[in-house]
């Protein structure tokens, strides 16, 4: 572990240039202040404000919002609309975001605000505030054509995309069909273990399936038996999309701190995150 953390200061502070830099490519206008959500686990108040929630720095999770789709396993259940919270986009929300966060700051130099940043692709131009976007249960979401727009000029104009929590068959179809309109002219591929993604902080060829606190006793979730790591390139091979298919990193984060939970999944879903961050920031 000690090796690991002089390795993110090494990169962290020689390559402090470009990761103020990184946020050039996406446009960025006046961010929206902090806005706090009641979540499907967690109500609003539940878990308390840390005291920097209004500081500014150079990242925050930044996690989108969005409709739930036709498969939306929530639905019935949900209060009121998406744009108010207590429904499918706030899974593992905000316990998953704060944990990371606390762990990017431990693990890494990047000024880190404890609190996540809920992300409406409809607010504006708000998206452009934040170079590393997420998003969970991506295979039950119902994403808008004019989302899609915005997203995918996000993506083009340098964005990062985390796409996570989605298993088996049908969710996958679910995800493969909005990712075709975002991008009807690029296909998700297999992101191979020689991608920079896998090794900006940590060298992560040897990776397994995250698997989520309710199915620890089977292992996988619905047929999601085999993790898989897949992602959009753009047209100069960087990485844009990072999915997450058959695991649940956010629910590594979420239990993080929970002895019931396998250490083992929260400390390769820490790692994943960082990388993927980095590589945000910096490519």
């Amino acid at each position: 572990m000690l090796g690991a953390l002089v390795r993110v200061a090494l990169l962290l502070s020689i390559g402090a240039i470009a990761v103020l830099a990184a946020t050039h490519a996406v446009d960025k206008t006046v961010p929206l202040p902090f806005r706090e959500y009641s979540g499907i686990e967690y109500r609003l108040g539940s878990i308390p404000l840390p005291p920097d929630y209004q500081e500014k720095t150079e990242w925050a999770f930044a996690r989108l919002m969005y409709p739930g789709g036709w498969n939306d396993g929530y639905a019935g259940r949900e209060d009121g609309d998406w744009h108010e919270g207590r429904c499918l986009w706030t899974q593992d929300f905000p316990r998953a975001d704060r944990h990371f966060s606390l762990a990017v700051r431990r693990l890494t130099r990047i000024s880190v605000r404890s609190v996540e940043q809920p992300v409406n692709l409809d607010d504006g131009d708000d998206v452009y505030n934040w170079p590393w976007l997420y998003a969970v249960q991506v295979g039950e979401w119902g994403i808008t054509d004019a989302q899609a727009r915005k997203l995918r000029d996000y993506l083009l104009r340098g964005g990062f995309f985390m796409a996570d929590d989605f298993h088996g068959t049908v969710e996958w179809q679910v995800f493969q069909e909005s990712m075709k309109r975002i991008f009807p002219d690029r296909q998700i591929v297999d992101i191979p273990d020689t991608d920079a993604i896998f090794h900006t902080v940590y060298d992560l060829s040897d990776r397994y399936q995250i698997v989520g606190a309710e199915h620890l006793g089977e292992g996988h979730k619905l047929d999601g038996f085999v993790a898989r790591w897949r992602g959009i390139y753009d047209d100069k091979g960087r990485l844009m999309v990072a999915a997450s298919f058959n695991s649940d990193i956010g629910d590594s984060w979420e239990w993080a701190d929970t002895p019931e939970y396998p250490e083992k999944y929260s400390a390769l879903g820490v790692r994943i995150g960082i990388n993927y961050i980095v590589y945000a920031m910096t490519h």
